[in-house]
């Protein structure tokens, strides 16, 4: 059997269905296997685009997403989807092509050492010499993938093995992941610190959100009945209905959910990864902090657990459940915030403005419960992870450890392939959009249903806000953009510019109701950004009990 067969065979053994990419001359044995396989080829318009398709794969299934490039430039295009993957612990399997290894008729003509290039990138770089050992890579390179902490993972390789006969070589079958089970030392010492708590609270971090853990997660919410709030990636892992939801970790400190954070004498943190910006700065006299995670807490300055429960995290949070259910006297010490905190962070929110409060509370008037929301990164991140309520896991994705502008779209189109009965919108600045606006040409020849909704300020706005925050001068963050709706008629998508802020709702509707690619341009105030952010939150009031 060709190296290139055995390959794709391998893949097909390990449930691969579809493959995102540009295919380049030293590939071209690989893709003629995917064209006589199973496997569906998605061509992307760019390789950084394609990665961030198998990456968001990879979050929504829990099982690896796949992309494939040529060597040299394609190859090194796939860098930042690899850190989003890393950082974001999103499963991923990179394959890029490479010059043949045995002979070189063409010298060092495009060839970068991409496996030491993707070493600090991926959790595995290996590259295949021989086809023999392509089952044995292959298995490997899924199995570590997927093992906590998930991550993305390269495999190289050359034109020259891909072309040759490597017999009739096994796959290798695949197997279970097991995790470790917590201690019950480790669970009893969690326990006892739980129950002496005068006013505990729970914070639901990025891990919280792989989806073989969200109902342990939420049955655990419920049973204790302590009161919870999450980072921006935690967001959804409870549903909305326990009415226990304390506000999103947006900043860092000083916001009205950090008034909850201030009072908490012990804060358990369910899955968090400090690779997200902190949701809250612990110090000497902050609150005492129990770490429930897959893997032991990275110690930082600003976050230092004393106790851990280490463990897979759905029989972690079972037994930590039986351990102190109807226990905890002072379970719900905090809950009386919850009213003048979700309050304050939803005031404003029908102006008849083009603030970021507006157009949150009207995009969240669209989505159903299942409805999933794809940021990009900007100013409006903030406001989202604020101020938009989500219901269900992995309804809103949002970036906050890797953060990168232009995954937005190509992150949408990835959630709109797996779930084509649900409503999914992208939420791009128009700084970030036109970093991948080619993937609309992708998302209308897979004939998509898919609303892109784009805020417009001409300008790169959350860098120019801190950028009038630390008092210097406005510069260099201005823009011109093309006539969006142009623009989307160009790539045969449906495009429309919303002139009055009434007209928003209605406007993304119709959208959703007709189908198809849909661009909605709006134009965003950001003045908000100032007196709240800002002026309100450094003179913030105290959010009385009951309030």
């Amino acid at each position: 059997m060709k190296g290139s067969d055995l390959f794709v065979a391998a893949l097909e053994n390990e449930g691969v269905d579809r493959i995102f990419g540009i295919p380049g001359e030293e590939n071209l044995d690989i893709v003629e296997s995917i064209r006589r396989s199973s496997i569906q080829l998605i061509l992307t318009r760019h390789e950084q685009a394609a990665a961030f398709m198998a990456a968001t794969y990879g979050r929504l299934t829990g099982k690896p997403g796949v992309c494939i490039t040529t060597l040299g430039p394609g190859a090194l295009n796939l860098t930042t989807g690899a850190a989003y993957a890393l950082l974001g612990a999103m499963p991923m399997i990179m394959i890029t092509g490479q010059k043949a290894i045995r002979s070189s008729r063409q010298a060092r003509f495009q060839i970068v050492d991409i496996i030491s290039t993707m070493k600090p990138l991926t959790k595995l770089s290996r590259q295949i010499i021989s086809a023999t050992m392509i089952p044995a890579m292959v298995r490997e390179a899924f199995r570590v993938a997927e093992e906590e902490r998930p991550g993305p993972v390269l495999l190289e390789l050359p034109e020259d093995v891909a072309a040759e006969d490597g017999g009739e070589v096994p796959l290798v079958p695949s197997h279970p992941i097991e995790f470790p089970q917590a201690s019950a030392d480790a669970l009893d010492r969690a326990a006892q610190m739980i129950m002496q708590a005068k006013s505990p609270l729970l914070m639901l971090g990025a891990a919280a959100s792989r989806p073989r853990s969200t109902s342990d997660l939420a049955q655990f919410v419920l049973r204790t009945q302590i009161p919870y709030f999450t980072t921006q990636m935690g967001k959804g892992t409870v549903p909305g209905g326990s009415e226990l939801y304390m506000g999103t970790a947006a900043l860092s400190e000083r916001d009205y959910v950090h008034e909850a954070i201030e009072r908490a004498d012990l804060i358990v943190t369910i899955g968090h990864d400090t690779v997200e910006k902190p949701p809250f700065i612990m110090g000497v006299k902050g609150p005492k902090v129990v770490h429930v995670g897959y893997q032991p807490a990275n110690v930082e300055l600003v976050y230092f657990p004393q106790a851990e429960v280490i463990g897979d995290l759905g029989p972690s949070l079972r037994q930590l459940a039986d351990r102190v259910e109807g226990k905890i006297p002072n379970a719900q010490a905090l809950l009386p915030l919850r009213e003048g905190i979700l309050e304050r962070i939803a005031a404003r929110a029908t102006e008849d403005r083009f603030t970021p409060q507006r157009l949150v509370h009207d995009v969240r008037e669209v989505m159903p419960a299942d409805g999933i929301l794809s940021l990009d990164n900007g100013m409006y991140k903030i406001w989202f992870a604020r101020n938009y309520r989500t219901r269900v896991a992995n309804t809103l994705l949002l970036d906050n450890a890797l953060a990168t502008m232009g995954a937005g779209l190509p992150a949408a189109i990835m959630a709109s392939m797996l779930y084509p009965e649900r409503r999914v919108m992208a939420v791009c600045g128009d700084g970030g959009f036109m970093m991948n606006s080619q993937e609309l040409e992708t998302a209308v020849r897979l004939k998509l249903n898919l609303v892109v909704l784009i805020l417009e300020d001409h300008a790169f706005g959350m860098i120019r806000w801190k950028q009038a925050v630390d008092q210097f001068p406005d510069f260099g963050m201005t823009f011109g953009n093309p006539d969006f709706v142009t623009y989307a008629k160009a790539y045969g998508a449906t495009g429309t510019r919303v002139n009055a802020v009434a007209d928003l709702r209605p406007i993304l509707e119709k959208a959703f109701t007709d189908g198809g690619v849909q661009l909605v341009v709006v134009p965003i105030d950001y003045s908000e950004n100032k007196r709240v952010l800002v002026d309100e939150l450094s003179q913030r009031l105290p959010v009385e009990k009951g309030a």
